[in-house]
């Protein structure tokens, strides 16, 4: 019985692990990056056609019977190609674009399954077939661009690539994750050349701005040079500063013992100075009493008698002036009436001779006017030469002849006032004659001057004087 039990229980055991292992034989699991494709019976998956005789699963483990079915595996990690293609742009320039693919099976059932027909047993082949793909996109766009527009815009030349190459991926089950271009070579120079002016522009503003850097950095320098000298100098100066008032309480400090010793000196000086007023005005106030005092008194008593004598004097002297004033008046006032006896006397006098000349020119007018003409002539003929003093030019129509008939009627002028001389005389004696009618009627004669009647001088009688003339041309003298 125990034996039965034992081999039954291994019968058990054998038949568990002949179940585990057939298990572990039948169940197969998709990692992550593969998809499991299983062949060799019917099955519809979602998404696929009809009659497609093969499952996909992804993700998770399934049962396969093994001799039935096939279990094959597709890979789902990134697959890159190189891509180096020979194109020519739209300007018929031969360029050579470089870049990369990079690219996956799609994750959905129908990529998978697209992927699993055409490339199950030539996974190694998948980075070749999409070479071809992109390269054949890759010339067919670059024929339509120009080398500008692919070195402005890469973008551009990518995008249409990735969209032009897209459907025939798709077909293909396989999505394109990146698509870059690296370079585009140009075996003419066409780019290198495009691109000098610009780079002959860029080195321009390259030495531009380096010469602008370097103006700025010099100028930074010789600014930062000048704060440099302008701090050097302010300190110099506060150094100085501070040197000078060092240098000035030195000699404060030095100069403070001589201070004090003059200033001591100075107070003595000082003391002293005041001890010598005082005691001079003790001196000045012993020689007023001792001596100037008492000889005040002597001078103001000899001030006193002085003047008492100068009193009488005065009045001896105003005493005597006054008897010599008095007989000064006296003696003046003879004098002044002897004077005016004199004066009168003289007046009367001279009256009885303008009377006598009244007389004797009543007589003979004609000789007094002679007589007044002679003594007139020198005057008469100045009178006529006057004449000719303001003539610049003189014309004469008869020669020399003219000229003294000319200076005889000048010289003989006076002698046309003749017979108006008498008449003024005649009326003088005529008013004479009345004026003595007048005094003979109404006043006395004059009295005699000391017992003497006054006389009237004779009037004298001259003779007209002739003028004589000089030699033809002179004038008279």
């Amino acid at each position: 019985m125990p034996m039965v039990i034992g081999v039954t229980a291994g019968l058990v055991l054998a038949a568990i692990i002949v179940l585990i292992g057939l298990f572990k034989l039948m169940w197969r699991v998709a990692e992550p990056n593969e998809a499991l494709v299983i062949s060799g019976s019917k099955h519809k998956t979602e998404g696929l056609g009809q009659g497609m005789g093969f499952r996909i699963v992804t993700g998770h483990g399934t049962l396969v019977l093994p001799g039935v079915q096939a279990v094959r595996k597709m890979s789902l990690d990134l697959n890159e190609t190189e891509l180096s293609v020979d194109c020519v742009t739209h300007q018929g320039i031969p360029l050579r674009v470089r870049g990369v693919v990079i690219f996956k099976v799609g994750d959905d059932f129908v990529s998978i399954a697209n992927a699993a027909r055409r490339f199950l047993d030539q996974q190694k082949m998948m980075s070749e077939r999409v070479h071809n793909v992109f390269a054949g996109h890759l010339r067919s766009i670059v024929g339509g661009l120009t080398v500008e527009d692919m070195i402005r815009d890469r973008e551009k030349l990518t995008g249409q690539t990735r969209a032009a190459c897209g459907t025939e991926m798709e077909k293909l089950g396989l999505i394109v994750d990146s698509l870059q271009i690296h370079e585009i070579e140009d075996p003419t120079g066409y780019i290198k050349n495009l691109a000098m002016p610009h780079a002959a522009a860029v080195q321009r503003d390259a030495r531009i701005a380096q010469a602008e850097a370097n103006r700025r950095a010099t100028e930074a320098e010789q600014q930062a040079a000048a704060r440099m000298s302008e701090a050097t100098r302010d300190s110099e100066i506060l150094q100085a500063g501070y040197q000078a008032e060092r240098d000035k309480a030195a000699a404060k400090s030095r100069q403070a013992g001589p201070l004090a010793d003059a200033a001591a000196r100075q107070e003595v000086v000082v003391q002293e100075t005041r001890v010598a007023e005082l005691e001079a005005q003790r001196r000045e106030q012993q020689l007023q009493a001792d001596v100037r005092k008492p000889a005040a008194n002597r001078v103001k008593t000899a001030a006193i008698a002085e003047a008492e004598a100068t009193k009488a004097r005065g009045a001896a002297a105003a005493s005597a002036t006054r008897a010599t004033g008095e007989a000064e008046a006296a003696s003046a006032q003879a004098k002044g009436l002897a004077l005016a006896e004199s004066t009168r006397a003289k007046g009367l006098a001279e009256a009885e001779a303008i009377k006598a000349r009244a007389a004797a020119l009543a007589e003979n007018q004609e000789a007094v006017v002679a007589q007044q003409l002679a003594e007139k002539w020198p005057e008469i003929v100045e009178a006529g030469a006057g004449a000719f003093s303001s003539v610049d030019h003189m014309v004469l129509l008869n020669g020399a002849d003219g000229m003294s008939e000319m200076f005889a009627k000048a010289l003989t002028m006076g002698g046309t006032g003749l017979g108006l001389a008498r008449q003024l005389l005649s009326t003088m004696s005529q008013g004479d004659g009345r004026n003595d009618g007048r005094t003979n009627g109404g006043t006395e004669a004059a009295p005699p001057v000391n017992g003497v009647a006054p006389t009237v001088p004779p009037v004298p009688r001259k003779e007209r004087i002739p003028v004589t003339g000089g030699q033809e041309g002179d004038a008279p003298s």
